[in-house]
């Protein structure tokens, strides 16, 4: 009997995926693979539990370490297991979230000598502005995206293992190169790599894109974490890449700086990251002055 396997980014996206009436399973992927520690293509036992200490840690421990790693040896089990099915489509957008994982996956398919991949990947859909990504879509829209579907090429497979590499050994180097590469075989690569290096903490404020985005929403008079977000996302550029746990670990870190940058009012002084009993409408984050650097005669 012929399978089909769709991995896809993201709950919604896949909430949605599964209920556009089209053949086969459909698999939601989770893991943050533009940072944190990891070694390339197939991971071995170590870095997974190095990541889930890492993902607990991302969501101040908002999601357990346990749970993590078991959520991760499912998917790659999964991932092993596709070597039986006959069609293995593969779901995302032009974000530096998902081009990221569509590099890593497409490298463990080839570890595993898989290659029967096809591949849908956008940066768009028709009267949606700004398009931030395939979890914006309706059923249908997604629907109407499969016959669009393409072959993945060995050059997306050897050029999506160079991207995978990059992103685990965070080789700033490549980086630049991939930045740059005209006409690569996974068009939406160097935007989401050079949205990736901006990130690099400014040489003057210390702060990356996302963080200086986040500081200067609420030295706007942006007090809440709801206006904080929706601030943050108009002044991104689409597409976007983060989600809330990521913005609020941004913010939490700007309390965390010394000297702190803004003030977290609220129940223990930190935004929750995950599930969490306490709502983020009992926050406010108030900015602190700027601390005048100090010089000695």
């Amino acid at each position: 009997m012929n399978t089909i396997l769709h991995i896809i980014s993201g709950d919604i996206a896949g909430g949605s995926l599964a209920k556009a009436g089209l053949p086969g399973e459909v698999f939601v992927w989770h893991d943050i693979l533009y940072d944190g520690p990891r070694q390339p293509g197939w991971p071995s036992e170590k870095t997974l539990c190095a990541r889930a200490l890492f993902l607990e840690e991302t969501t101040a421990g908002g999601m357990d370490r346990t749970r993590i790693l078991k959520v991760l040896h499912t998917q790659y089990q999964r991932l092993a297991e596709a070597a039986a099915v006959d069609h293995i489509v593969l779901w995302f957008d032009a974000c530096l979230f998902d081009q990221s994982m569509l590099a890593h996956i497409l490298a463990c398919l080839a570890h595993k000598k898989n290659k029967r991949a096809e591949l849908i990947c956008v940066d768009a859909f028709p009267g949606i502005e700004p398009f931030h990504g395939l979890g914006q879509l309706q059923p249908e829209h997604l629907a109407s995206l499969y016959p669009g579907r393409r072959p993945v090429t060995d050059g997306q497979f050897r050029f999506a293992t160079v991207v995978d590499q990059a992103f685990a050994t965070q080789d700033a180097a490549v980086f630049a190169e991939l930045s740059e590469t005209a006409e690569p075989p996974l068009p939406f690569v160097p935007a989401a790599v050079r949205r990736w290096m901006q990130e690099e903490p400014d040489p003057q404020t210390g702060l990356g894109r996302l963080e200086a985005l986040a500081l200067a929403a609420i030295r706007a008079g942006c007090e809440t974490p709801g206006e904080i977000a929706r601030a943050v996302a108009a002044a991104e550029t689409p597409p976007r890449f983060w989600g809330d746990t990521t913005l609020w670990a941004k913010i939490n870190g700007l309390a965390d700086r010394a000297p702190a940058l803004v003030r977290i009012e609220g129940p223990g002084g930190r935004l929750p990251q995950w599930e969490s009993q306490v709502s983020l409408t009992d926050f406010t984050i108030k900015a602190l002055p700027s601390q005048p650097s100090h010089t000695t005669a």
